[in-house]
């Protein structure tokens, strides 16, 4: 096995068998306090491929903060294979803030590839890109659903590509979404760089899920397994083999009100079965929410309270909606032992 070759950014050099703790200067704050974006390079002894994995690029979404911490503190990391980028907050001028956005209420994931001469989420995304993105061979992008939402874990991406589809099926969560490309996201300025990259979808903005990190952590190990950065495992007793959903879809509130459901993520559905009921706050009245079609619960809504037209469950389209609810439970009682 060939050794590996050092690995630069900015002005740090990470040499074969090191790992270094790198801080990219960003935009500082108007009280001129300096801001770095923290990452971690490990630069394995022999050579094999590049990988970032990055939290954060909505500052809110910590699920995949935790991930990343939990990952660096493994000690497999120091025999790996290649390089591994470890980023576990991209927006940090979000991440201070609690935020979705950056200070001028743009969002990162809309702003790529970016410009060193542009607006600050230009220049966050530019530096990101330009700095690691680019230099990757494979990505995985964390992520959570928004403030008051869960996510069941779930793998989105362009699975028309025959290798991100070969990596979403090894992460080993039960959904994988053949996921739109958005214009102006990290996956449509990689998708021109023929670079794979999964995006994993788990729990809610500003709290922790064990559930999610877990998975998120075991999903990331069975990506470098895959890509020959660590030692290939023997196969396990129990695993998850994913389901890919045909299409999924949000089922909107009818009215303004009082939100009531117990239908909870990873729940099967039946097309017309009862969802949830707004009531108005004197209970004079209510509309009922049903399922537009057969499926499983992939995401929804965890505040009582509903605009109309406010999105509170997004239900997936699987050929078979009782083997895909056996399968999140399965993978739920495997993550909790």
């Amino acid at each position: 096995m060939p050794l590996n070759k050092s690995f630069s950014i900015g002005e740090t050099v990470v040499k074969p068998g090191q790992r270094a703790n790198i801080s990219l200067p960003v935009a500082d704050l108007y009280t001129s306090t300096s801001l770095s974006m923290p990452l971690q390079v490990i630069c394995g002894r022999r050579d094999g491929p590049v990988l970032f994995v990055s939290a954060a690029i909505h500052g809110d979404e910590l699920n995949g903060v935790e991930i990343v911490r939990r990952l660096l503190r493994l000690k497999a990391l120091g025999s790996i294979r290649g390089t591994l980028i470890a980023v576990p907050i991209v927006n940090v001028h979000g991440f201070l803030n609690q935020s979705r956005y950056l200070p001028d209420r743009r969002d990162l994931n809309r702003s790529f590839p970016g410009s060193a001469k542009g607006s600050i989420a230009a220049r966050l995304a530019n530096t990101f890109f330009t700095q690691i993105v680019s230099r990757a061979d494979y990505g995985i992008d964390l992520h959570t659903g928004a403030i008051n939402r869960s996510n069941l874990p779930q793998i989105r991406g362009n699975l028309d590509d025959a290798k991100t589809l070969e990596l979403a099926n090894c992460f080993g969560v039960p959904v994988i979404i053949n996921a739109n490309i958005r214009d102006n996201s990290l996956r449509a300025s990689v998708a021109e760089l023929g670079v794979p990259v999964l995006i994993y979808e788990a729990g809610e903005a500003l709290r922790f899920d064990e559930i999610s990190i877990r998975a998120g952590l075991r999903g990331i190990l069975n990506i470098m397994r895959s890509i020959g950065m660590l030692p290939a495992k023997q196969a396990a007793k129990r695993t998850v083999k994913p389901v890919l959903a045909r299409s999924t879809s949000w089922v909107r509130a009818p009215s303004s009100g009082i939100f009531n459901t117990k239908v909870q993520l990873g729940n099967s559905v039946s097309k017309g079965q009862r969802l949830a009921t707004i009531s108005d706050p004197l209970g004079r009245s209510s509309d009922v929410m049903v399922a537009p079609f057969d499926g499983i619960i992939i995401g929804r809504s965890n505040l009582p309270l509903a605009h109309e037209g406010d999105a509170l469950f997004n239900v997936a389209d699987f050929k078979s909606v009782s083997k895909v609810e056996g399968l999140v439970e399965e993978f739920t009682e495997l993550l909790d032992n």
